[in-house]
């Protein structure tokens, strides 16, 4: 099976003065398959941030190799690589980075827009779909200024599947949020997840990671260690042994 995306020898260099260069990724090769659900983990500093944006076409590679269903992301012009962000990929940050001046329902459906989509009537049910389903159907004409912290990451998530895409990238989704919005948003990952929609986060809470199936682990922009724990059935699993199991891993490997 082709991977959905694929990277090798991934290199990330920031030069910082003269004669002083910061490698942030240092030859990562990974692959993921569609449908997987997949957390990066590693200290403040390690990478995992730049890795996903780089995976992502959101920065610029230094060196080596991206492909994403087969197509190199390097051979793209900005146009192409814009067009494949917008309609095949969604995005989550710690914070929402929601536009202000608009309503919680114009910024879900911005993506929509962006992509020149002409289906009002489909793009409006896909909206109300997914705002029903995030539980936030009844803010779609606030303004993001009169919603909590949980449900304007709710709006985030629904923006990010707006164009029903591959995969979504998120970096840091519940850093920002109390445990309780944190639990109800990785229940919603979750969810999306079982659709079919692949799912790559960063995150450093092994709460977070225990509800994903594969574990990256960066250190020193150096991918140093992965785990598979299998798919989380919320009905079936017991969370606090996948958490003992992450830690252990942790701590015997001594990352």
């Amino acid at each position: 099976m082709r991977s959905l995306l694929q990277s090798e020898q991934l290199n990330k260099t920031y030069n910082e003065g003269k004669d002083n260069q910061v490698h942030v990724l240092k030859n990562v090769s990974l692959s993921i398959e569609k449908g997987e659900f997949i957390a990066i983990m590693g200290p403040s500093g390690s990478g995992k941030s730049t890795l996903l944006y780089n995976i992502s076409g959101m920065d610029k590679m230094t060196s080596g190799s991206v492909k994403f269903n087969g197509q190199e992301i390097a051979d793209l012009t900005e146009k192409e690589l814009a067009r494949l962000r917008l309609h095949q990929m969604g995005f989550i940050f710690q914070y929402h980075h929601l536009i202000k001046n608009l309503s919680i329902y114009e910024n879900i459906i911005l993506p929509a827009f962006l992509a020149k989509r002409s289906d009002e009537v489909d793009i409006n049910k896909s909206a109300m779909e997914l705002m029903k389903k995030l539980g936030i159907i009844e803010l779609a004409n606030r303004d993001i200024t009169q919603a909590s912290g949980g449900q304007l990451q709710r709006v985030a998530i629904s923006r990010a599947l707006m164009n029903s895409p591959d995969i979504v990238f998120a970096d840091e989704p519940t850093g920002a949020l109390n445990s309780k919005s944190a639990f109800e948003v990785m229940e919603i990952l979750r969810e999306i997840n079982e659709t079919a929609t692949t799912i790559v986060l960063v995150t450093h809470d092994v709460k977070v990671a225990a509800r994903t199936e594969r574990i990256l682990y960066m250190l020193d922009g150096n991918l140093v260690g992965e785990k598979q724990l299998g798919k989380y059935k919320q009905e079936n699993d017991d969370l606090s042994l996948r958490e003992s199991i992450i830690s252990r891993w942790l701590m015997e490997r001594k990352f």
